[in-house]
């Protein structure tokens, strides 16, 4: 049990409230170190319904560094209950050991990513690592020797052998002994002399200050676990709601060996990416689940009401949506040509497409081709542009009627559905590349159906959607560098490509295209084009070519049934959801 502290952080009587159907609040402030020596003694325990260990290698060493200059690192949620809920065996990567019996337990609600960063690199033991098995980032060192310098001092050491002497561990700071055998080792590596001095008593403060840091603490005293859930969700470190997939996660958690519902979500998710799909974000794994679950509200519901509803649920939701997920995926894929997730104008198409191919997993070539025309079309007119709850339930009715088959598409022409065609008119083709706008993001799916391969420098072809998924926005290059062009944001003077050493964009577009052989193997450079380029007009090189692509991308939209947008190039408006 984490008690109460006083002034000098001594562990003092606990407080608990009145009733045992209230919960109540006891703010303190702990040692750190006695803080985490209650995880080492396994009665601050992580409940299984927290998502895994996520920080990155930076986060975990800015961490130690605004503890040794005493910054705030935010307030710890705990949660002391009778409730006996499932929890972690592992800290980081560190073993803990079960509650002694008859021994109260205290669980983390907020604070587990910064309390697994610091208990798995104080308290380790072992010294020896493999820089292959990304046991790394546990090995954490405060590097001494470098004066008051503003920089962070704290580096993980990756590298075959062992770190230079001046590498403090800071698995020795809080035990005696270990800080001794450093010293020892230190004195050996540069003698007994007064540098050795000064590296020792920099090394002395570092521990001190890490030993007598003390932490805010919020513990919640009894309690439901939806009363606690619902603390959460208002207030934590970072003054941000708990998200709806966590709050719904924890209060549909039953345990029994059966994983949480935000950790089915992200395996699910996890095996699309290891399908070379790319990272769905989790928030719309969790709609597409409550979709395929017969949810209707799933942007802005009550999730304690939400949470009752799915009790019972989750299991088969889960097994539903793998499948049906996989399904929308395989129909990106083929029939839009969606290389990847990133580029999908708006996540709610993919929520959309999981509730239809869960509802209907064998659609006939009709429903194919109106899906097909769906896509683009609410791509290219900002249909989900502005989302709330109002429209999204009204998007999913729509598309469980048309996958059930109480509507075809007849049925919806003359009225606000997301299938009336006629009332979505295509926005004008972007005049700024910004992968924030769901335009952008449509033009590219077609300029990857419209210029699928490049040469490279040798004459070997390769797709272009592999240098995408390689280089990430880097296989974006801009054709011209030239400050104070006005046009020089247009999408026009991008070319996806490779890097290679020495080549430019410029240089691979005059060297490479020959734009007299093919209309479509041109990469939209006209002669007239081509000719501007080459004579160093740059500006009238990305007016023609903008006007260019802008062609061929209206003759695809027309063939698909579009109300074709105005002639005039806009402004890309910025509508990531």
């Amino acid at each position: 049990m984490v008690g109460r502290q006083d002034e000098h952080g001594l562990d003092g009587p606990p407080e608990y409230p009145a009733a045992t159907d209230e919960i109540g609040v006891r703010p303190d402030v702990n040692l750190l170190e006695t803080l985490l020596d209650h995880v080492r003694k396994g009665e601050l325990r992580i409940p299984k319904f927290q998502r895994p260990f996520v920080w990155r290698p930076d986060q975990m060493l800015d961490l130690f560094d605004s503890i040794e200059r005493g910054y705030p690192i935010g307030s710890m949620l705990l949660w002391e209950t009778s409730a006996e809920l499932e929890s972690l065996s592992i800290v980081g990567d560190l073993m803990i050991p079960d509650v002694s019996p008859g021994r109260s337990v205290t669980y983390i609600l907020d604070g587990h990513q910064r309390l697994s960063t610091l208990y798995a690199t104080l308290y380790r033991h072992d010294t020896a690592y493999s820089s292959d098995s990304g046991d790394w980032i546990w090995h954490v060192y405060r590097v001494l020797g470098q004066g008051d310098s503003r920089i962070n001092r704290y580096v993980h050491w990756k590298k075959p052998g062992p770190p230079p002497a001046n590498y403090l561990p800071v698995r020795s700071v809080l035990r005696t002994l270990d800080f001794l055998a450093y010293a020892r080792d230190l004195a050996k590596s540069i003698g007994d002399g007064a540098y050795f001095d000064e590296l020792i008593e920099e090394a002395e403060q570092v521990a001190q200050r890490i030993k007598s840091y003390k932490v805010s603490v919020v513990t919640l005293l009894g309690g439901s676990l939806a009363q606690a859930v619902e603390v959460f969700s208002r207030v934590n470190s970072k003054g941000q709601s708990m998200s709806p997939d966590q709050m719904v996660s924890a209060l549909t958690y039953k345990g029994q060996g059966e994983e949480s519902l935000a950790n089915s979500i992200a395996a699910i998710l996890d095996g699309v990416a290891a399908e070379g799909f790319g990272e769905i974000n989790s928030t719309i794994g969790f709609r597409a689940l409550l979709a395929v679950a017969g949810e209707e509200e799933v942007t802005g519901a009550h999730w304690d009401v939400l949470a009752r509803r799915m009790e019972g649920k989750v299991s088969q939701a889960v097994q539903d949506t793998d499948v049906a997920l996989s399904r929308a995926v395989e129909f990106l894929r083929g029939d839009i040509g969606v290389p990847l997730a990133r580029l999908i104008p708006y996540n709610n198409q993919l929520m959309l497409l999981t509730l239809f191919f869960h509802l209907r997993p064998d659609p006939s070539d009709e429903q194919i081709e109106v899906l097909i025309r769906w896509f683009w079309i609410t791509s290219w007119a900002g249909h989900f542009a502005s989302v709330n709850s109002t429209t999204s339930r009204q998007s999913i009715q729509d598309m469980r009627a048309f996958a059930t088959g109480r509507k075809r598409l007849r049925d919806f022409e003359g009225g606000q559905g997301m299938f009336d065609f006629a009332d979505q008119r295509a926005r004008p083709y972007p005049e700024r590349f910004d992968l924030r706008s769901a335009r952008v993001r449509a033009y590219l799916l077609w300029e990857l159906k419209e210029f699928p391969l490049r040469k490279s420098t040798d004459g070997q072809s390769y797709q272009v959607v592999d240098t995408i998924r390689r280089l990430d926005t880097a296989a974006f290059r801009r054709v011209s560098g030239k400050t104070g062009l006005a046009n020089g944001s247009n999408p026009a003077n991008r070319v996806i490509l490779e890097v290679d050493s020495g080549v430019t964009a410029r240089a691979y577009l005059l060297s490479m295209l020959d734009v007299s052989s093919s209309e479509h193997g041109d990469l939209g450079v006209s002669q007239e084009a081509y000719a501007r380029l080459s004579a160093g007009e740059d500006d009238a090189f990305i007016d023609l070519r903008a006007a260019e692509l802008a062609r061929r991308e209206r003759s695809f939209i027309d063939s698909i049934g579009a109300v074709p947008p105005p002639a005039f190039a806009a402004d890309a408006e910025i509508d990531t959801e």
